[in-house]
C-alpha cells in the first residue's frame, strides 16, 4: 500500500501535525480528527485530491450494497466519477500540484475512503509534480464530469453510493439546507 499527501506547495521537507483549517462535526469520540494530525490518502483513493486545493467537488463510487442498476445509472463502466463545476475546469487543466509519497509507518487507517492520519511529524519519501490534472482521472478509471452546478447533485446522498463532498463551501450556489 502507498500513501500520499497532495499540496500546492512544492517545498515541504517535513509535515508537522496541525489542526484542520475548518473544523468538522465529528461523531462522539472522534473529535480528535479536528486536532493536530498529518493527513494522507491511499493510492486507491488518490483521485479525491487531484484538484486545485480549493476546488469544490463531489466524488462517487459503488459500495458492496449498491444495486447494479444504481451503479450502472451513475457510473456506467467507470470505477468512480468526479464532478466539478465548469468554472473550475480551466484551473484543473492549468494548475500543478505536488504529490508527496509518505512512509506508511506511524499512520493509522480511519476506515473511511482511504484516509489515514499520523499524530507525529512525517518526512516524505518523494515529491512528484502533477500537471494537466484533467488527464489524471481516466487512467484511474474515474470519469471527470463537468457540470454547471454541484447543487443539482445533492440527491446523491440519498443513494447507496459512497459520496464524498470536498470544499463544497466554495461551490457557486451550494447550501446544505436547501
Amino acid at each position: 500500500m502507498r500513501l500520499f499527501h497532495f499540496s500546492d506547495d512544492p517545498d515541504i521537507a517535513v509535515f508537522e501535525p496541525r489542526p484542520v483549517r475548518i473544523a468538522s462535526i465529528r461523531p462522539a469520540g472522534r473529535e480528535w480528527l479536528n486536532g493536530p494530525l498529518v493527513w494522507a490518502i491511499d493510492g486507491d483513493h488518490d483521485f479525491l485530491y487531484l484538484f486545485p486545493r480549493d476546488c469544490p467537488r463531489i466524488l462517487i463510487w459503488a459500495m458492496p450494497e449498491t444495486p447494479e442498476s444504481e451503479r450502472r445509472r451513475w457510473l456506467g463502466d467507470w470505477r468512480a466519477a468526479a464532478f466539478i463545476e465548469r468554472g473550475w475546469l480551466e484551473r484543473l487543466e492549468a494548475e500543478t500540484i505536488h504529490r508527496y509519497e509518505m512512509p506508511t509507518e506511524d499512520f493509522e487507517d480511519l476506515g473511511d475512503a482511504g484516509m489515514w492520519v499520523s499524530r507525529r511529524r512525517v518526512i516524505p519519501m518523494e515529491r512528484i509534480a502533477v500537471s494537466r490534472l484533467d488527464r489524471e482521472f481516466a487512467p484511474r478509471r474515474v470519469e471527470l464530469r463537468v457540470v454547471d452546478s454541484l447543487r443539482r447533485l445533492k440527491s446523491l446522498w440519498d443513494t447507496s453510493l459512497h459520496v464524498s463532498g470536498i470544499r463544497l463551501r466554495n461551490a457557486r450556489d451550494w447550501e446544505w439546507g436547501g
